[in-house]
Parts: C-alpha cells; sequence; structure tokens
C-alpha cells in the first residue's frame, strides 16, 4: 500500500493507462463480493443504466471500488453497498458509493483520507490493514484528474462522490 501511494504521488508517467470499462470493474467487484463467506458479505447494489469508458489505469480505479467495498465491509456495520453513476458525460463521470452502516462522527470526516488516520483505533487494528485504504482512493482519483468527498447519509452510513476524467 505504501508503495502504491507513493508512485501515484510519483506522477503520471509511471502509471500505464488504457482503456477502463467501469461496468466491468464493478462485475468484478460483485464477484468478489459473491464469494466473501456469507455472514461476512454485504450486498451489492449497482445502478450503471449506461457503459462508462475511462481511459486510465485499471488497477488504480479497480484500487477506488476494492478500498471502498473493503472498507464498507470491516468498518461500516452495514446491509448494503450501492454504487450510482449519478452522471456520465463525454468528459466525466461522477459516482457514488454509500453503504448504510453506522456512518463516521461529522468531525472526523475531513480527516477520513488522511494516510494512516484510523477512527477507531482499537477496532481497526483487530481488523487488519495499513490504514492507507482511503489515502490510495483519494489519490487514484486525483489521479484521474477526479475530485472527491465524503459525507454522512441522513439515514446512516457513508456517502462518497466522486468524479473521474474520461481522458486526462
Amino acid at each position: 500500500d505504501v508503495s502504491l501511494i507513493t508512485r501515484i504521488e510519483d506522477g503520471t508517467g509511471t502509471i500505464e493507462k488504457e482503456e477502463v470499462v467501469i461496468n466491468d470493474l464493478l462485475d468484478e467487484i460483485a464477484y468478489e463480493l459473491s464469494v466473501i463467506p456469507e455472514e461476512e458479505r454485504m450486498s451489492l447494489k449497482i445502478d450503471f443504466r449506461e457503459r462508462v469508458v475511462v481511459n486510465g489505469s485499471q488497477s488504480l480505479i479497480g484500487s477506488i471500488f476494492r478500498n471502498l467495498t473493503e472498507n464498507a465491509i470491516s468498518y461500516s456495520e452495514g446491509k448494503t453497498i450501492y454504487i450510482t453513476l449519478a452522471e456520465n458525460t463525454q468528459d466525466s463521470c461522477r459516482i457514488i458509493f454509500e453503504d448504510d452502516g453506522q456512518g463516521v462522527d461529522e468531525s472526523k470526516l475531513p480527516r477520513l483520507f488522511e494516510r494512516f488516520y484510523r477512527v477507531d483505533k482499537g477496532r481497526s487494528r483487530s481488523k487488519g490493514g495499513t490504514g492507507l485504504g482511503l489515502a490510495i482512493v483519494k489519490h487514484a482519483v486525483l489521479f484521474h484528474g477526479g475530485t472527491i468527498s465524503v459525507t454522512n447519509r441522513p439515514q446512516g452510513g457513508l456517502r462518497f462522490d466522486f468524479t473521474l476524467k474520461k481522458q486526462f
């Protein structure tokens, strides 16, 4: 994780770009969730009504969705993950990733993308991980010319709202 985040920060020249079909990545995430033991898995609701193609890094875009999914499973205590295509233009796409878990104290939201930051240090340590997952998500989104924000959902859980440029 440390080497990945360093590679992202070091520049775009070392990371190969290719055509990435987001829908195919989401199919992979759905499959990966389906093989997790039932008592540990969350259900996945995907609302992508059209094909979305980005010129970018397959592995980095995959890491966005995998890290958000792993975070929701490990920490949200929710039952469902929602991934929605909110906007798809010629230049960019906007994606909303939500869970129906417990959310995070409002005062801690601004720090979620910091390296090694953990909301609950005791519980996080027992779940493993490096504390870099959401920092990787942020850097991967920025690498693709996008923006990302996180808020609590009114009905519970977290909402990550991010954009990816299709060409950058």
